[in-house]
């Protein structure tokens, strides 16, 4: 089978070559001329920017119902806190400290404590009384339900400053792992010529995926030591917020910088690497204790199954031989 049987009639296989060959220059050519053109980006950029203005004023105007109640919520606890003048304790300043090493630095969050701190109690209170007394589900003397009464009073008024503590704790466990990494970055942007502000907004940049505790502190110290008079005082807050000894270290060791002009690298770098040996000594740490941690585990729950294993077939043949006299 030629070529000339698979063509139309009246075409000569000469004349679809030519075709061919031109339809193939014609393609060339648009190629060429579709890669070589000047495009404009301008269009698909004013393009794209309106999208995302009218993606943002849909956003802004649409009903935002959790966070009216929100809104509405914090309005009342803010109403109950004024009335009762729990903002102007000597304690709210040392209670804000408190709520900023926790990682809530707003002064609704302030609010919200002293709320809870103020309400918990009776609400505490009311249920024990209404479990209890009203519909007496457990039976119970007198005075062990006056006891219980008691002492779900103090659990309600002692749950806020576990939960902050709670959460300071491990706010500052989480500060602790990504401190060494951050120092290390610090020290590449000081080497680069980078100053204290600029290094400390890089760093925040580039830990804001991998520690994000971190990365807000040190965003936060950035932007305080761009514009409060004493850059000194920046450096004490990061330290007042955080409350962690390799904090305060790298804080003591940032002012003797400010106040008497050393090289930021150099000591940047000497605390890296203290930093780096503390973390080491830590997971040796880890490790040493393994074994002992390991015991009680081992003891309950791996030694009773052994002796069942090794022990439980020479105890039944015992059993059925004895069993036969």
């Amino acid at each position: 089978m030629n070529l000339g049987d698979m063509l139309p009639p009246g075409v000569a296989p000469e004349d679809a070559i030519v075709g061919l060959a031109g339809l193939v220059a014609i393609l060339v050519v648009f190629a060429v001329w579709y890669g070589l053109l000047a495009r404009d980006p301008l269009a698909a950029r004013i393009k794209a920017l309106a999208a995302r203005r009218g993606d943002l004023k849909t956003e802004l105007t649409a009903p935002r119902r959790r966070e009216t109640r929100r809104v509405k919520s914090l309005g009342f606890m803010r109403r109950v806190v004024e009335r009762l003048k729990l903002m102007r304790s000597a304690q709210a300043g040392k209670i804000a400290q408190r709520l900023a090493a926790a990682g809530w630095r707003s002064k609704d969050a302030v609010v919200v404590y002293l709320f809870f701190k103020a309400a918990l109690p009776i609400m505490f209170a009311a249920a024990a009384v209404v479990v209890l007394y009203v519909l007496e589900l457990y039976d119970m003397p007198s005075l062990a339900r006056l006891a219980t009464a008691l002492g779900s009073v103090a659990v309600g008024a002692y749950a806020p400053d576990i939960y902050v503590r709670n959460a300071a704790s491990k706010r500052r466990q989480k500060l602790r792992k990504g401190l060494p990494d951050a120092l290390d970055l610090m020290v590449i942007c000081a080497e680069a010529g980078l100053t204290l502000d600029a290094a400390l907004s890089r760093v925040s940049r580039e830990l804001g995926a991998s520690a994000p505790e971190l990365a807000d502190e040190f965003g936060l110290t950035a932007v305080e030591l761009g514009f409060l008079p004493d850059r000194r005082q920046a450096l004490s807050n990061l330290n007042l917020r955080t409350d962690l000894p390799g904090i305060r270290g790298m804080v003591n060791t940032l002012a003797q910088t400010e106040k008497y002009g050393t090289p930021l690298a150099q000591s940047l770098r000497v605390l890296a690497a203290e930093f780096r040996d503390e973390r080491l000594l830590r997971a040796e740490e880890k490790a040493a204790r393994l074994p002992a941690t390991m015991t009680v585990p081992l003891v309950v729950f791996i030694l009773p199954a052994l002796f069942i294993v090794l022990i439980g077939p020479a105890i039944l043949s015992a059993l059925d031989n004895l069993s036969g006299f």
